[in-house]
């Protein structure tokens, strides 16, 4: 590797984490700063999944005609703020020409090197740490109302048999034994074998913040406002508690990086894909697995704390406040698959995934600035954050990494 050099890391969610404490055990000096806690964002509120079989975009063939029907129906797990559809309508537009058979298999190929391998990566980011015991092997069962439904995602399926990940289909009254919390309107079950799960997203973080700092890694609470380049190459990150000389920054600042990329000049097309969940205290029961509701397209985890329902998709603006109707929504699915289940508080959260119209992150340096991106994964960050932090250490450390980076080419909006 080159010389250690001096990196500051900006944003303190998985990919920041990652990233920081793979630079530092690659023999760098880092310093992550966040304006708030570690994970305070979408890496908190997360349904905790490692969704290695997340390989599949949102913007598959047919999803036009699918969106139009989400937005007239108040059951469906797709919201947009209609007053923000001005600022939106660039990036739905480039949205939807990926929507087509060839586009979505390149993500498709894109995504598959990302997460299928996250339990690993995870297990090799904390094995042997405080971190670790967060850290659960877990079966993940997709739950249908009914065969003819799993059927009709078949699209999906297929693209998840070819990447190695074969369910084991459950179907009527053995769905009960599978899984005895799920009521009579679940008829179908999808099942993986040999998945995971983060029992405790927040503390999670919070451990993984303390292991950079045990490691001989630096935690600074304070906001990145700009950047200064000389010659064409960052020499400091300019922050509200004054400049902090690096020879290489890292921009891991979730949908915040967007402003980040601006001051570099680039206008990249990442939108707020706002994300929901319930967190349950005390409930009644646990399910055996986690379980992902095919209808809400909303995960079900069990979790340290309680179980978290979490998912759904809110396009908006990311400052604006949480709205009333997908917490309503995934409310009425909860009483409707899980009708025996109780519980004594029912928690509301809303954070921001950031959102490229590829449905692919920005992973790499920003032209030659020594500005490197870390940011776009949608709801698959939990997932793919430890590998994308291994893969800017080996671009910041002159190893060449294992996986083809073209398709999250930072340069390429």
């Amino acid at each position: 590797m080159t010389a250690p050099r001096t990196i500051i890391v900006i944003g303190a969610g998985i990919c920041g984490l990652a990233s920081a404490i793979w630079l530092t055990r690659a023999g760098h000096r880092v310093t992550l700063l966040d304006r708030d806690h570690p994970g305070a964002g979408a890496s908190f509120g997360n349904a905790g999944l490692l969704a290695q079989w997340a390989i599949v975009p949102v913007n598959t063939p047919g999803v036009l005609t699918t969106a139009l029907k989400y937005l007239t129906d108040r059951d469906a797990p797709l919201w947009l703020r209609w007053r923000d559809l001005p600022r939106l309508a660039p990036w739905l537009w480039q949205f939807a020409r990926n929507a087509n058979p060839t586009d979505a298999a390149r993500m498709i190929e894109g995504l598959i090197p990302l997460v299928t391998d996250s339990v690993d990566q995870h297990r090799a980011l904390v094995r042997g740490t405080l971190a670790e015991k967060w850290l659960a092997t877990s079966d993940l069962a997709y739950a249908y109302d009914s065969r003819a439904a799993f059927d009709a995602d078949s699209y999906s399926w297929a693209a998840k048999r070819a990447a190695g990940f074969t369910p084991e289909v459950i179907e009527g009254a053995a769905v009960r034994e599978a899984e005895p919390l799920l009521g009579p309107a679940i008829q179908c079950l999808a099942i993986l074998r040999a998945q995971g799960h983060i029992l405790d997203p927040g503390a999670y973080m919070a451990d993984l913040a303390t292991l950079l700092q045990a490691e001989g890694g630096r935690y600074l609470r304070a906001e990145a406002r700009d950047v200064t380049l000389t010659d064409g190459r960052i020499t400091e990150v300019l922050t509200d508690q004054g400049p902090l000389p690096c020879d290489a920054a890292v921009v891991a600042a979730g949908v915040w990086s967007k402003p980040l990329m601006e001051k570099l000049g680039l206008r990249v097309p990442l939108v707020a894909e706002r994300g929901y969940h319930l967190h349950l205290a005390a409930p009644s029961q646990m399910p055996r697995q986690p379980l992902m509701m095919a209808r809400g397209k909303f995960g079900v985890t069990p979790m340290a704390t309680g179980l978290r329902c979490a998912g759904t998709v809110e396009l908006g603006h990311p400052e604006a406040p949480p709205s009333h109707a997908p917490f309503a929504m995934i409310q009425r699915e909860i009483a409707r698959v899980l009708p025996d289940l109780s519980f004594e508080s029912a928690e509301e959260w809303m954070g921001c995934r950031p959102s490229t119209p590829d449905s692919l992150p920005l992973i790499g340096e920003i032209g030659g600035t020594g500005v490197f991106a870390a940011f776009g994964h949608q709801h698959v960050g939990l997932t793919a954050g430890p590998r994308t932090g291994r893969l800017i250490a080996d671009l910041l450390s002159d190893r060449r990494p294992n996986i083809d980076l073209a398709p999250y080419d930072a340069n390429r909006f």
